[in-house]
């Protein structure tokens, strides 16, 4: 058990665990009484909270899917804060960015099930790469409130986002290599592909 004195190998675990919180599934649990890995779309995102909590109370479900998505986004972004205070490294941090939204796609609180990725990867981004960020938000507002379709709007900020990190940063700093972003990416992609193949044949929700 030696490699647990290494405070990387905690980090990672840490960032692992933590992101692997349901923050979604527990939240309405504890306050709309219902289980969302068996309702709509079975994700324990903010989405599906807000899509079957508004069939029992509308106001309670716009509340917990906002607390959703501040908590889903603030697990990886607190143990990245930590890392960062302990003086880590940057390639460190990157992989404590990924394995944090990998905890939450593939929970080990939940057979490996999970998330989309989606507000825990904005919480790490925005983290690493403000900038890069706030222009991926900034897509995904308008395509939100133009298509009104939750997974179109949030691949396509992903793909904003990759684009815009090549444009700011042809060479990420201190580790020369955009590995992380597209792992992210990739773990994301894969999630949503229920979703793109609603989206190809024209079944996929809008958001109300």
């Amino acid at each position: 058990m030696e490699f647990l004195s290494n405070p990387n190998i905690l980090f990672y675990l840490a960032a692992y665990l933590v992101g692997g919180i349901p923050f979604g599934l527990i939240l309405a649990k504890t306050f709309a009484r219902v289980d969302i890995k068996n309702s709509g779309s079975q994700s324990i995102g903010a989405t599906n909270v807000l899509r079957v909590v508004k069939e029992r109370d509308p106001k309670l479900a716009k509340k917990l899917a906002v607390a959703t998505v501040v908590l889903d986004a603030l697990k990886g972004v607190a143990v990245l804060a930590v890392a960062k205070m302990a003086g880590v490294p940057d390639a460190t941090l990157w992989a404590i960015a990924v394995l944090a939204v990998a905890g939450h796609c593939f929970s080990p609180y939940l057979m490996f099930e999970g998330g989309k990725g989606i507000a825990t990867g904005v919480g790490v981004l925005a983290f690493m790469m403000p900038d890069v960020t706030a222009i991926a938000l900034v897509v995904w507002f308008i395509l939100i409130k133009t298509i009104r379709i939750s997974s179109l709007a949030s691949l396509g900020a992903l793909a904003a986002f990759i684009v815009a990190s090549y444009v700011i940063y042809p060479d990420v700093p201190n580790i020369h290599s955009h590995a992380p972003i597209w792992i992210i990416s990739i773990i994301i992609v894969y999630k949503h592909i229920p979703n793109i193949v609603r989206l190809l044949t024209g079944r996929e929700k809008r958001v109300a």
